[in-house]
């Protein structure tokens, strides 16, 4: 009994720092994980984010820039496809037009080949295929575990795009792979078809129970059917949890924005749960910060409560917009615009007052609060770093060759339309509202993070340029390694001593 436990429940996949780099681009960016044998993981984000490619590494057809993946304690990194006990199932179904159901999920398991049990001369395990029996035997249980026991001997082009996709599982699941893996499997269905999928898949991998590890950006989809959701950006995991845990407890403001509807402000612990944001103190249930330390928090739209008569914010409703069961409405309060929902109306122009109880806001630590950065002196007034040489104060002394740590607050940074504006050029990747505000994550053309609190709103995917004066780049003399890692600072700036004094 115990060993049934332990096999029900230990880790069946396990990626081990794996970085995977294209053309110099980190796409997947020193990911670890485990999976548990049976369980339904999701990897969940943005275009772009890298969910696709770690999902091909998984499978066997990218090869890791760094790290291991290991499947059931073996490395199987430079294993290739068709070698590992795993089988994947495309957005694009890849079925075989002049075959029909039955020839189509029966195709892999003519192929294969297994053990008898015996050894030749040599000591060889003897291998053979499957009989005609047994090919039945397996087809027809599939066919029945996804519902379509009528369909065996129909034309793959007179079915549905449900059912194609049911096809396309049926065929991956009858060779008894112990990892399933569904690329966005439901991106060419229509919203209805998808979510009556959704919950199909669900109940399928409960009565395989085999691994499904699934990609999607459809948060929808990740909450509705997983045990546990990844959530990535920029090639690394931001949260690992199960659904309910990454919707409470959002482990960043990317998250927060990313999974369901979100109020995300900044504001300030001053003690342990007591929280200030909006001019007003609010209680909460964290701890365990610095005293007076910036944090994010949100406060997700139903759990704001809105009323004609008190509350601890007072604001003006700007819209309400009827959703079905509720209204949501967007409420402006101590400059920032809420989003409210509620089953009662509260109309446009109303003066409203909102309130939450502390279990309805979340702190997070903020993720970065200046960039960093290690650059080289390259004149008596010019420093290079990412990519680009800037103007600075040479306020130290240093000179030509000089290593440094380049600090610039989010507010010092100016992104211009044209990029040609700009000392550097560089994509923006993500765009939080903060209220008087929008905190804006911009990456560079080598691949270098920015953060920049702006008073414009910014699309993903706008290219732009950035400029800083040269007053607000804060300069700090390193020593540093063969690797560029830091051993030492030698000296501190201006601003940084009066902070200390202060």
């Amino acid at each position: 009994m115990a060993n049934a436990t332990v096999s029900k429940f230990d880790n069946i996949i396990e990626i081990k720092n794996v970085t995977k780099v294209f053309d110099g681009i980190t796409v997947v960016d020193d990911v670890n994980l485990a999976v548990r044998r049976g369980e339904f993981v999701t990897l969940l984000g943005p275009s772009g984010c890298g969910k696709t490619t770690l999902l091909r590494m998984i499978a066997g057809f990218e090869i890791p820039t760094k790290g291991s993946i290991y499947l059931e304690k073996q490395d199987v990194t430079t294993i290739p496809p068709h070698l590992r006990p795993i089988n994947t199932v495309f957005q694009k179904y890849a079925l075989f037009p002049h075959l029909n159901v039955f020839k189509n999920i029966a195709f892999g398991l003519k192929l294969k080949k297994i053990p008898t049990g015996e050894v030749d001369k040599k000591g060889k395990p003897i291998f053979r295929k499957f009989t005609k029996d047994e090919i039945q035997e397996k087809v027809e249980r599939v066919l029945k575990l996804v519902n379509l026991e009528a369909y065996g001997y129909r034309d793959i082009t007179g079915l549905s795009g449900g059912q194609q996709q049911r096809v396309a599982i049926a065929r991956a699941i009858v060779c008894e792979p112990k990892v399933l893996l569904l690329d966005e499997p439901l991106g060419a269905l229509d919203l209805k078809m998808r979510k009556e999928m959704q919950l199909e898949l669900a109940a399928m991998h409960k009565n395989i129970g085999i691994t499904f590890i699934y990609v999607t950006h459809d948060q929808e989809e990740a909450l509705t059917m997983s045990d546990k959701v990844v959530v990535l950006t920029d090639g690394a995991v931001q949260q690992y949890g199960t659904p309910k845990t990454i919707y409470d407890e959002p482990a960043n403001a990317f998250v927060a924005d990313f999974i369901g509807e979100s109020n995300i402000l900044s504001g300030v612990m001053h003690a342990d749960y007591r929280v200030e944001f909006c001019g007003a103190e609010f209680e909460c249930l964290d701890k365990g910060f610095s005293k007076d330390e910036h944090v994010d928090l949100v406060i997700r739209p139903e759990d704001i409560k809105i009323s004609r008569k008190k509350g601890t914010l007072c604001g003006k409703v700007v819209s309400t917009v009827f959703k079905g069961t509720y209204y949501e409405m967007e409420v402006l309060a101590e400059n920032y615009e809420f989003t409210v929902q509620n089953t009662e109306e509260f109309t446009a122009g109303e003066t409203v007052y909102l309130s939450v109880e502390p279990n309805g806001i979340h702190i997070m630590k903020k993720l970065k609060v200046v960039n960093e950065f290690i650059g080289t002196v390259t004149s008596e007034d010019t420093v290079e770093f990412c990519g680009g040489e800037f103007e600075f104060k040479n306020t130290l002394g240093l000179e030509k060759g000089d290593k440094v740590r380049v600090k610039i607050p989010f507010s010092k940074i100016e992104l211009t339309d044209d990029e040609d504006d700009g000392v550097i050029g560089a994509n923006v990747t993500q765009a939080f509202y903060k209220g008087s505000y929008y905190q804006v994550q911009v990456y560079t053309d080598d691949d270098n993070e920015f953060f920049i609190d702006t008073a414009d709103e910014w699309d993903m995917n706008d290219r732009v340029g950035i400029k800083i004066k040269p007053e607000d780049i804060e300069i700090v003399k390193v020593e540093v390694d063969e690797d560029g890692n830091v051993l030492s600072e030698e000296a501190v700036s201006d601003t940084e001593k009066s902070e200390e004094v202060e």
